[in-house]
């Protein structure tokens, strides 16, 4: 048997090395198990394996347990965020901040920055015994603490199990957020990262983070927020990191982002403002839209106007991501091509199959098509860009509803075609050309009209065919007429027709059908009086005295004489004059 080269090199050793082995084809063959003699250990190598194991445990860095130390590690980091890359809740997607996530306990914000936690004893008061969550620093007595609290908007006082409680939770969650302070909050940070991410934690921690406390102002001064007045005495806050001179009224102690009160008075600076956390870190950080983390990363995704880690961006519906993917906006939220025509595309009517963003959605009457399917019912003609009609939820197009559905004008006879106008009264119905005056002809359209008899006529041309007419003018009688011998005359027509007064509501009579007043009739037309001489007139049926075609007012019927009434009494004419008897008798005397 051939040795392998390295073996042939090495043969004066091996058999220096191992005496019982004869030849080196005997060591080829056969197994050979070698140990480490065991070598004392000082104390400080001793020390340093166990650093390097330790080491080994918590990064993962030994050879042989790589792998499996990697995954259990990703893992961990999974089951910790239950596989949300998110910073919303996965069963309702609202903020985390949104839910009581933090509220088993009461939290401090020393615990949540690793700042020294100041023990009761040491401050003097405990928040609970008042009656609240939080108290700030820097004061004991508890009616200064009440001071400061009737300061701030009542819904943002931290009284247990009120509404400020609550909001303070909140706040922290918002303002604090613990993947900023804490490399063990982090779930997507990357080892190659996390230097960096901890020299942000420290320059901010040495530079920029602090807790305010309330003190008295030793002097007047303005307010850095809203420059109003603060009076020597008057209970403000400080800021030890900010100008030792600042000060702010404790309602204005609030992020110059976002403008809410700096939650537990923990601020940070920035070109002489002050910030929450939050705020400050994203004036230095892109932070993830997804995951709420900040991104040191030199590589991201950009957005909708907003940064993501580069397999954040994801569909608000299935979390795929959505990087170098096209995909759509709705409701401000980004929807992979799949999930945004699953969740919201139309079905279509006729195959019953998606309409994609990438077809055209035809619709009518709530009712959805693909380009390709929107066609006649009957013959299937595409009906895109032309006429068509509906009838008992199918689409027709002109020419086959005309022939199976379409109705017929009452004026000519025709079909009504698809998307024709039609104009309707009662049972009948018209094209918009048809529906016309009998008369002049002139299409109606939405003009008022009057039926008579089956036709329609315009209002002209029914006053002129069938409205009342003035007997003497021959104009139509629009109102206030006056009806004589059945016949009909405006009021300012019917006058006498001697001296043209109005006759109106006035006594009359007539001539040879022709109205008169009284005096003009008396005057024209009437007996005379033989004794008077005026006219014998009056209506109804005036009583008067005839002798020998001579006649007489029923008064001025007298004896010439004696004057004595000779209305039913005999009388004796003499010449002109009529007499009694007993003035007869005396004038024969």
């Amino acid at each position: 048997m051939r040795l392998p080269s390295c073996i042939e090199s090495a043969k004066p050793q091996l058999l220096k090395k191992f005496p019982k082995i004869k030849s080196c084809d005997e060591f080829a063959i056969q197994p050979i198990l070698i140990r480490k003699q065991p070598k004392f250990l000082t104390r400080e190598r001793h020390m340093a394996i166990r650093r390097k194991k330790s080491k080994t445990l918590l990064y993962g860095k030994q050879n042989e347990n790589k792998n499996n130390i990697n995954q259990q590690h990703k893992q961990n980091k999974a089951n910790e965020n239950n596989m949300i890359t998110r910073k919303t809740c996965q069963s309702c997607k609202c903020p985390r901040e949104a839910h009581a996530i933090y509220q088993q306990q009461t939290t401090t914000v020393h615990e949540r920055l690793g700042f020294k936690v100041v023990s009761p004893a040491e401050s003097g008061v405990e928040p609970r015994d008042l009656g609240y969550t939080w108290v700030p620093p820097g004061i004991r007595a508890s009616s200064r603490i009440n001071r400061y609290f009737e300061q701030l908007p009542l819904d943002k006082v931290p009284k247990i199990g009120a509404e400020g409680a609550r909001y303070r939770e909140q706040q922290i969650a918002y303002q604090l957020p613990k993947q900023d302070l804490s490399l063990q909050h982090c779930k997507h940070l990357e080892e190659q990262h996390e230097a960096s991410f901890e020299d942000f934690v420290t320059a901010r921690n040495e530079i920029a983070l602090d807790i305010g406390y309330i003190k008295d102002a030793p002097y007047d001064e303005h307010c850095a927020h809203c420059e109003g007045e603060i009076n020597t005495g008057e209970m403000v806050v400080a800021a030890p990191k900010f100008v030792e001179s600042v000060m702010w009224h404790p309602r204005c102690f609030t992020c110059s982002t976002c403008n809410e009160l700096l939650v537990d008075l923990t601020y940070c600076v920035h070109e002489d403002k002050i910030y929450c956390e939050r705020h400050y870190a994203e004036m230095l950080k892109p932070r993830c839209t997804g995951c709420d983390e900040l991104i040191f990363s030199g590589e991201y995704t950009k957005a909708m106007d907003k940064d993501w880690h580069s397999g954040h961006f994801c569909c608000w519906q299935c979390d795929e991501s959505l990087t170098g993917q096209r995909y759509v906006i709705r409701d401000d939220h980004p929807y992979c091509i799949k999930c945004y025509e699953n969740v919201f595309a139309n079905t279509c009517e006729e195959c019953n199959k998606i309409i994609g963003i990438d077809s055209k959605d035809l619709s009518y009457k709530d009712k959805h098509w693909h380009e390709a399917c929107f066609l006649c019912f009957k013959c299937h003609l595409s009906l895109v860009d032309k006429q068509f009609g509906a009838k008992a939820d199918k689409i027709y197009c002109g020419t086959c509803y005309d022939a199976q559905f379409a109705s017929r004008c009452d004026g000519c006879g025709e079909v009504f075609r698809a998307g024709t106008k039609k104009m309707e009264y009662k049972t009948r119905q018209w094209h918009e050309n048809c529906f016309c005056c009998c008369v002049c002809k002139m299409a109606i359209g939405t003009k008022s009209f009057i039926p008579r008899e089956q036709e329609i006529y315009c209002a002209g041309c029914y006053e002129e065919k069938f409205a009342t007419r003035c007997i003497k003018c021959n104009k139509v009688i629009t109102s206030g007429g006056v009806t004589y011998k059945n016949e009909p005359w405006h009021r300012e027509c019917f006058t006498c027709t001697h001296c043209n007064i109005t006759l109106a509501g006035q006594r009359f009579t007539s001539r040879d059908e022709k109205p008169y007043c009284a005096e003009c009739f008396g005057e024209l037309f009437a007996k005379r009086c033989t004794a008077c001489e005026k006219p014998i007139t009056g209506i109804g049926g005036t009583r008067f005295i005839s002798f020998e075609d001579r006649h007489w007012h029923h008064d001025c019927f007298v004896c010439a004489s004696c004057k004595t009434s000779l209305v039913g009494r005999g009388f004796i004419t003499d010449g002109p004059d009529i007499i009694c008897p007993e003035c007869a008798k005396q004038r024969l005397m």
